[in-house]
Order: C-alpha cells, then sequence, then structure tokens
C-alpha cells in the first residue's frame, strides 16, 4: 500500500503492523494513537489489520450478488417485526435512523419525512441464544451463508485480538479489558446496498441514503465499495460534514455511543452520514453504493459504568450505570418501522 493513498486524508490513520499480541512497546505506540484518534474525531482509518482487500472485495461481491436478486426472494429472509432483532433482510425504506429520539409521536413525523433509500442484510455469530440468523433457503444463493459467516467471524478476531486490544492499552488498562465485556455480544454484521436512482429525486427531499447519526453500540467498522458518500461531522458538534473516501486496504473505524457513555464522554461518538453526490458523468443517475459495516456491542447483560480512569474529582462521573441490552433495545426500537 503506497504512503501516497494517506497524504492529505481527512481521517487520522492507525496502522495495525507490528501490533502482535499487544505485548509490545509497538503494541503500546499503536493503542495510544488510536485512543488520541478516538479522542479528536472519533473516526480514523485503519491499516495493516490482517483483513485482507481480496476478503473484503469477495463478500462485497457476495452482497452485490444478494441484492441482486428479485425482491420476493430477498424476502424469503424478513427481519423480523422487532426492531432489536437485527437480523434477515430489510427492504427499502424499512429503516429510518432517529438521532436519540424516542417518542412515538415524533418518531412518526420522521417517518413520514425523506426515507432512507437503502436496504440491507444482517447476521451475527452462529451459536447466540438471543438472536438465530435468518437465511434464505440455499438453492437461491448457493454459498453465501458460508461466505458472509467467514467475513463475520473474520471482523470477530479483530475485534477481539487487536482492536480491543489497542483500545484498552490506550485507556491505560489490561491489553484484555475491553474483551472480557465482549465474551458472548451479539455483534451484527450488515450488508448494506443503497440503489441507483435520478438525481433529481435526492434534491427535491423524495429520497436520502443515511440521515446524520450516531452508532448505538461499542464500535464499528466500516468496509466500502469505490463510490463515495460517506461524511463525518469534523469538528464534531459544528454541522460541519467532510467527506471521507473509501481507500483500498483501509477500513473505517468509530467510536459508538455506549462506548462514548462508558468513557465518561472521553472517547467521541461523532454524527456521521451517506449522502448521494452529484453524478458527473452526465447521466443524472446517483451510482448505487455498496458497504459493510461490522457493528460491535458488549454481552446483553454487561453493566455499563464509567471505565477506570476516565472519571475524576474535577471530572465527575456523568452517566448512571445502565445494561448494555437496556440502551440497545431502547435505540433499535426507535429506528425501525
Amino acid at each position: 500500500m503506497s504512503d501516497k493513498s494517506f497524504q492529505n486524508v481527512p481521517l487520522p490513520v492507525v496502522d495495525f503492523a507490528g501490533f502482535g499480541d499487544g505485548s509490545s512497546s509497538d503494541a503500546h505506540e499503536i493503542g495510544k494513537r488510536l485512543l488520541q484518534a478516538c479522542q479528536d474525531v472519533g473516526f480514523a482509518y485503519l491499516i495493516n489489520t490482517g483483513i485482507s482487500q481480496a476478503q473484503v472485495d469477495d463478500m462485497l461481491a457476495w452482497s452485490r450478488k444478494f441484492f441482486s436478486l428479485p425482491p420476493d426472494i430477498k424476502q424469503l429472509a424478513p427481519h423480523p417485526v422487532e426492531g432489536w432483532k437485527q437480523r434477515g433482510y430489510s427492504g427499502i425504506g424499512v429503516e429510518q435512523l432517529s438521532q436519540m429520539v424516542f417518542d412515538a409521536n415524533e418518531l412518526a413525523a420522521i417517518r413520514k419525512n425523506t426515507p432512507d433509500f437503502k436496504e440491507s442484510f444482517d447476521l451475527g455469530r452462529t451459536d447466540s441464544p438471543h438472536l438465530e440468523n435468518i437465511w434464505l433457503p440455499e438453492e437461491h444463493l448457493p454459498g453465501f451463508r458460508e461466505a458472509a459467516l467467514s467475513f463475520y467471524y473474520t471482523c470477530r478476531s479483530f475485534q477481539i485480538e487487536k482492536l480491543f486490544r489497542a483500545l484498552s492499552l490506550g485507556l491505560g488498562l489490561p491489553a484484555d479489558y475491553l474483551a472480557q465485556y465482549h465474551r458472548d455480544g451479539d455483534n451484527q454484521l450488515r450488508l448494506l446496498h443503497y440503489p441507483a436512482a435520478p438525481a433529481e429525486v435526492f434534491a427535491r427531499g423524495e429520497k436520502g441514503r443515511a440521515k446524520a447519526h450516531t452508532d448505538f453500540g461499542t464500535a464499528t467498522i466500516l468496509f466500502q465499495d469505490n463510490q463515495s458518500g460517506l461524511e463525518v461531522e469534523s469538528p464534531s458538534g459544528s454541522g460541519q460534514f467532510i467527506p471521507v473516501p473509501p481507500i483500498p486496504g483501509a477500513t473505517v473505524f468509530n467510536v459508538a455511543d455506549l462506548l462514548m457513555r462508558w468513557s465518561n464522554d472521553t472517547l467521541k461518538s461523532t454524527l456521521h452520514r451517506v449522502c448521494a453526490l452529484v453524478p458527473e458523468d452526465g447521466t443524472g443517475m446517483i451510482k448505487e453504493r455498496y458497504s459493510i459495516p461490522f457493528f460491535m456491542g458488549p454481552d446483553v447483560n454487561a453493566l455499563v459504568e464509567c471505565l477506570p480512569g476516565c472519571s475524576s474529582e474535577d471530572r465527575p462521573k456523568k452517566y448512571e450505570p445502565i445494561t448494555a441490552a437496556a440502551y440497545i433495545d431502547m435505540r433499535l426500537n426507535a429506528t425501525y418501522v
């Protein structure tokens, strides 16, 4: 990967080369750089994670195959009615992102406005007692289930063996500190498809891609195709958004709401959105976009209370303890129509 790829990039770059098992001085330095990115922006590009571009490209290819199936076939793996059951297929407009809104009347008003013009498919671990995966019958897309699960566990390995060890070290905690709260978490691998559409319908506000939002859980890593559209608020709270283009070989990382709460707001969960970029090819069509976020969350019964070292007499604890399940369920049930 050329260093030129990371000249003038909008986010900090954290290189995991040399992290090893997290016991070396290099690993501690990587942890410090990751912590700094979490404090300053809440986002970073991660490189040399051990998840190859070839693996990402292969999963994006499977995603394209899935979403190209007829609607009635995709509906053979439907997302359950309950918003917290994040598994299966959600058709276009079913999920409406709402930022920290829980009142029923306010949610109804949001859902009448510009719909999020996307479709998704969610999956997780195979041994969850809380959430069962919902698959298409194998004959409709042979090999899809195996490929999707393989990629899920590749992401899971990076989370536990490198990412959370680096975060823990950066926070001055034992390397396995965060991992102990994420032994049985119901993580979520999401395949996302933003269909092509005429630019004019986006300009008129009839369609949108993904409204400004933060993520719910501990953290997220995101894999993108070659179509830009992701934007991050910078500086946080400014209302100004900067483009975060895809870079081959790099994964986008961001802090999510529970980690911000867990750290007593030491780490930032930053607003981000997906926009429909104005086409430059003269066709008047917004190109389709594919992305794959991997959402990480703690064990459902984990008690989220201020991490050691994140409070003091001058910086008192801001939040009451809450279980991960209570918080995530509240957020998810506000998200689905």
